[in-house]
C-alpha cells in the first residue's frame, strides 16, 4: 500500500481521493489546500489530515508520494521540492510547459532515483490499450497519420477568473486542457515531433483565450496528426490512426465524467469492418495504480520519460505556433 498526499484539493483533486478510496494499491494520508477549512469535512469523511503548506507534506514521513493536481506553472518547482525531500511523484498532465522545465523535473526525479508518473490516463483505456497493442505488432502495417478530436464545453461554467481559462496556465487555449491528451498519444505512437503549425480562435464563447484549436504536427518519422480540441462544442472524442495495411478508431461514447465506454473499429485490407464495444472503466485509477505499481517494484511505468519528454515539446511549440501563426520547427 502505497500512502500518498494529493497537493491541490479542487474537483480533481477530490475526484481522485474518491477513485483512490476503492484502490488495494494506494491510500491518501493527507491533503493541501491553500484554504484546507473548505475541506475538512472531506478530508475526515476519507481519513485523512488537511494541512495548508506543502511543505508540510514534504516532511511528512508518513507520505512516501504525492500527487500533483495544481496549476501547470507550479509544476515543475513543486517537482524538485518533491524528489529533494525523497517523495515519488505523480504529476496531473502537462508535466510543464517547456521542454526545459520538463527536464529539470525529470533530472531532479532521476538524480534521487525517484518515480514519476503523469495524468495522461487516455493511455490507460482499455480499447486505447488494445489499439496501440495493435500497432506495435505491425498488424495495421505502418502508421502513416492521425485524426483525432477532444472537444468538449464543461469549462463555459468555470468562472471567468478561474486558472484554467488564464493565459499563463492555459496558452493556445484548449490545448493544455483536453489537446495535451491527443497530442500525447499520438506521440505514443509516433515519437518526437520534428515540425508543429497552429492555429487558436475565439470563435463561440467568451473564453478570450481561445475556444478553438487546430494543429497539424509533423513527426520525425514522417507521420503526420491533425489534432482538433474545442471548448465551445458539445462534448466529443476520437483517436483514429490510418496505417499501411488497415486503419483503427477509437470513440467515446460519452465525456469522462459520465462514462458510458467506448467503441473501436478497426478496418485491416481485404477484410471487412469489425467493431468492438467496451464497458466503463476507469482509466484514471488504472494509471494511478500503474504508478504504485512502479514505486513498490510491482512492474515499470508504461509511459517512458523519453515520451513524456517529446510531448511536452511538442506542446510548447503548438504554443509558440498559435501565438506566431507560423510553422515552428523542434530541435
Amino acid at each position: 500500500m502505497l500512502d500518498v498526499a494529493v497537493v491541490g484539493m479542487g474537483w480533481w483533486g477530490k475526484t481522485l481521493v474518491n477513485l483512490i478510496s476503492k484502490s488495494s494499491k494506494l491510500r491518501v494520508v493527507k491533503g493541501m489546500k491553500r484554504n484546507p477549512a473548505s475541506e475538512m469535512d472531506f478530508a475526515r469523511e476519507h481519513g485523512f489530515e488537511m494541512v495548508s503548506d506543502y511543505a508540510d507534506v514534504l516532511k511528512d514521513p508518513k507520505v512516501k508520494a504525492v500527487i500533483l493536481c495544481t496549476p501547470h506553472t507550479t509544476h515543475t518547482e513543486q517537482v524538485i521540492a518533491a524528489a529533494k525531500a525523497g517523495k515519488h511523484v505523480f504529476c496531473e498532465k502537462p508535466l510543464a510547459l517547456t521542454r526545459a522545465d520538463a527536464e529539470r523535473s525529470l533530472a531532479a526525479i532521476n538524480a534521487n532515483k525517484l518515480h514519476i508518473a503523469i495524468g495522461h490516463e487516455r493511455r490507460f483505456e482499455p480499447p486505447v490499450m488494445d489499439m496501440m497493442r495493435m500497432i506495435q505488432s505491425g498488424e495495421l502495417g505502418v502508421p502513416l497519420q492521425i485524426e483525432a478530436n477532444f472537444s468538449q464545453d464543461k469549462f463555459l461554467a468555470l468562472p471567468a477568473d478561474n486558472w484554467r481559462l488564464t493565459p499563463e496556465e492555459a496558452p493556445a487555449g484548449p490545448i493544455t486542457a483536453t489537446g495535451i491528451h491527443i497530442l500525447d498519444l499520438s506521440v505514443s505512437v509516433f515519437g518526437a515531433a520534428e515540425s508543429v503549425w497552429c492555429s487558436v480562435k475565439q470563435l463561440g464563447s467568451p473564453l478570450t483565450n481561445g475556444d478553438t484549436l487546430a494543429a497539424m504536427v509533423k513527426f520525425k518519422k514522417g507521420g503526420h496528426a491533425l489534432l482538433t480540441a474545442i471548448l465551445a462544442t458539445p462534448f466529443d472524442g476520437r483517436f483514429a490512426v490510418y496505417c499501411s495495411k488497415g486503419w483503427i478508431e477509437v470513440r467515446d461514447k460519452a465525456h469522462p465524467s459520465t462514462p458510458m465506454g467506448w467503441t473501436l473499429t478497426k478496418v485491416v485490407t481485404g477484410d471487412q469492418r469489425e467493431t468492438k464495444e467496451y464497458p466503463p472503466s476507469s482509466s484514471v485509477l488504472a494509471n494511478v495504480e500503474a504508478f504504485a505499481d512502479a514505486v513498490e517494484g510491482r512492474a515499470v511505468y508504461p509511459m517512458p520519460q523519453d515520451q513524456m519528454l517529446a510531448n511536452i515539446s511538442a506542446l510548447e511549440a503548438i504554443i509558440a505556433s498559435a501565438r506566431s501563426g507560423e510553422r515552428v520547427m523542434l530541435k
